[in-house]
C-alpha cells in the first residue's frame, strides 16, 4: 500500500480522487493548497504526489523544482485544466513523471499512479524551457492532449519520429516543436520537402558536393545534413524519396556517417531526424515503392495527426487564434457569432487547418462587417472546393517537371539550387519510368519490358546502367 498526496483546490476532485485511490489499495492525504502539500513532501510523507497546477497559492509547476530536490526520487502527477503543448512540455521538463490533462478518465488516473509507483525512481528531464507568446500547436481536443503528452515526453530525447497526417494538419508545426522545445533548441532546424526536390538531385542536396564533382559543380556544395549539424534535419513528404536515394539514406541512419557526392572523407551525421508523410509507407512497402528496412529506421516513434473533422471542438479556438493574428498583421478585428462557428464546426475541412487560417483570413480582409454571420460562412463553404487542390488532369509531362521544377526553386527562397543542373536533368525521364514500370509489375522484369515495348535484354541493361535497385513485394 503507497501513500499518495493528492493536492487540488477543488473539492470535488479531491474527494472523487481520494475514494478511487482508496478503493485501489492506497493511502491518500489530500489539501487545497501547494504550501500544505510542501510541508508534507518536506516531512518525507508521500510515496507519490498529485497535484494540479493553478493553486490559490502559487503555481503547482512552481514547486516541482523544489519537490525534486529536496526528495529527488518521489514521483509527480501534473493534472491541469490548461490543456496546452506548453503546460504538458513544463510538466516533464521540471520533473513530473507524467501530465494528466482533466477531465480525466479515473481508470486512467489509477492505472497511471500504479506505472508511478513501479517505475524506477531518479527519472525526468531537467532542461529549461523558453516561454513563448504563442503556442506551435493549438487545441484541447482529447486528440490533441495525447499528441501533447507523447511530445513532452519526446522533447529531452533524439529519438528518430516520423509524423503522419493529411496536407494541412500542421506536420511541420509538429517538427519544430520538438526541435524548439528540445535539447538540440540551440542548434538550426532544417527543413526540405522531398517533393519539390528533382530525383537527381536529391543527394546533392541532402549530402553535398565536391567542387568538380559532375559538370557544372564549381564549388563545394553544404547539403542539408552538414546544415542541420547539432540540430534538427526535417524530411517532409518522405514517401516521394526515390528509391535510390532512400538507400543512401538508410546507410547513413544505418552507420551516422555520410560522404558527400564527389567526396571521400566521411562526415557525421549529427542531426535528429523527424520525417512526415501524407502518405501510407506500409502500403508503399507492400508495393515496392519504399524501403522496409528504411521504414522501421524511420518508424521509431509514430505519430499521427488527426484530421479538422476529427477534432471540430478545436476549431472554436483556431478561430480565435487566426483572428488575432491577422490583427496583428494590421487587418481589422473581426468576431463569428456562434451559428457561423457551428457552422465551420461542422465542415468537413478537406484542407484541414490550413484552409480554415486562409479562410479566416479571407474574412478579415475582405469582408467590412465587425461581426462575421452565418450568412457569409455559407457563402464563403459554398465556393469551397469539395477535395484538397490535385494536379491538371491530362498534365503532361513537360508540364509536371515544370510545375516540380518551379517548386524546388521557390523552395530554396533567395538562394540558388546545387549547379549542374541541366546535365544532372537529362536522365530524368529514364530512371523514373523504368522504376515505376518495374513497381507496377511488382519487379517482374518481362511484364515491365512489354509494357516498355522494349527488348528484355535492354531493360536489363539498363536497370544495370541506371543502378536500378528492384524490390521483391512482400508477400
Amino acid at each position: 500500500m503507497a501513500q499518495i498526496l493528492v493536492a487540488d483546490d477543488d473539492r470535488a476532485i479531491r474527494t472523487v480522487l481520494s475514494q478511487a485511490l482508496t478503493r485501489a489499495g492506497h493511502s491518500v492525504r489530500s489539501t487545497g493548497t501547494s504550501a500544505q502539500l510542501w510541508q508534507w513532501v518536506e516531512d518525507g510523507q508521500g510515496d507519490l504526489v498529485i497535484t494540479d497546477v493553478v493553486m490559490p497559492d502559487g503555481s503547482g509547476l512552481d514547486l516541482l523544482p523544489r519537490i525534486r530536490k529536496q526528495r529527488p526520487g518521489l514521483r509527480i502527477i501534473v493534472m491541469s485544466a490548461q490543456n496546452t503543448l506548453l503546460t504538458a512540455v513544463k510538466a516533464t521538463e521540471r520533473g513530473a513523471f507524467d501530465y494528466l490533462p482533466k477531465p480525466f478518465d479515473l481508470r486512467e488516473l489509477v492505472s497511471l499512479v500504479s506505472r508511478a509507483l513501479s517505475h524506477p525512481t531518479g527519472s525526468g528531464a531537467e532542461a529549461a524551457v523558453a516561454e513563448e507568446e504563442s503556442l506551435p500547436l493549438i487545441g484541447r481536443s482529447p486528440a490533441m492532449q495525447e499528441i501533447y503528452r507523447v511530445l513532452a515526453r519526446l522533447m529531452g530525447t533524439d529519438l528518430t519520429v516520423m509524423i503522419y497526417g493529411e496536407s494541412g494538419t500542421g506536420k511541420e508545426l509538429v517538427a519544430r516543436a520538438l526541435h524548439n522545445y528540445g535539447k538540440r533548441r540551440n542548434g538550426p532546424f532544417v527543413p526540405v520537402n522531398m517533393a519539390a526536390i528533382p530525383r537527381e538531385l536529391i543527394e546533392s542536396e541532402l549530402f553535398g558536393h565536391e567542387k568538380g564533382a559532375f559538370t557544372g559543380a564549381s564549388q563545394r556544395f553544404e547539403g542539408r545534413f552538414e546544415q542541420a549539424a547539432r540540430g534538427t534535419l526535417f524530411l517532409d513528404e518522405i514517401g516521394d524519396m526515390p528509391l535510390e536515394a532512400q538507400t543512401r539514406l538508410l546507410r547513413v541512419l544505418q552507420d551516422g556517417t555520410y560522404t558527400t557526392v564527389g567526396g571521400r572523407q566521411p562526415l557525421e551525421a549529427d542531426a535528429r531526424i523527424v520525417a512526415a508523410t501524407h502518405r501510407d509507407l506500409r502500403q508503399m512497402v507492400r508495393q515496392g515503392l519504399f524501403r522496409e528496412d528504411l521504414f522501421y529506421r524511420l518508424n521509431v516513434v509514430p505519430i499521427r495527426l488527426p484530421a479538422l473533422r476529427e477534432r471540430a471542438e478545436d476549431i472554436p479556438e483556431l478561430t480565435r487564434h487566426f483572428l488575432k493574428l491577422c490583427q496583428v498583421q494590421g487587418l481589422p478585428a473581426k468576431q463569428l457569432t456562434q451559428e457561423a462557428i457551428e457552422r465551420l464546426k461542422a465542415f468537413r475541412w478537406p484542407g484541414n487547418v490550413r484552409e480554415l487560417e486562409n479562410l479566416v483570413r479571407r474574412l478579415s480582409a475582405l469582408y467590412s462587417q465587425e461581426t462575421i454571420g452565418l450568412d457569409v460562412i455559407e457563402q464563403e463553404l459554398a465556393e469551397a472546393p469539395t477535395q484538397p487542390a490535385q494536379p491538371p488532369a491530362g498534365e503532361s509531362l513537360t508540364a509536371s517537371i515544370e510545375r516540380h521544377l518551379r517548386g524546388y526553386f521557390e523552395a530554396h527562397g533567395d538562394g540558388l539550387p546545387a549547379p549542374g543542373l541541366y546535365d544532372r536533368l537529362l536522365r530524368e525521364l529514364e530512371r523514373p519510368l523504368l522504376e515505376i514500370t518495374l513497381a507496377a509489375t511488382r519487379g517482374n522484369q518481362l511484364k515491365a519490358a512489354r509494357l516498355l515495348g522494349l527488348n528484355r535484354n535492354t531493360l536489363r541493361k539498363k536497370i544495370k546502367e541506371l543502378d536500378i535497385t528492384i524490390l521483391k513485394p512482400i508477400k
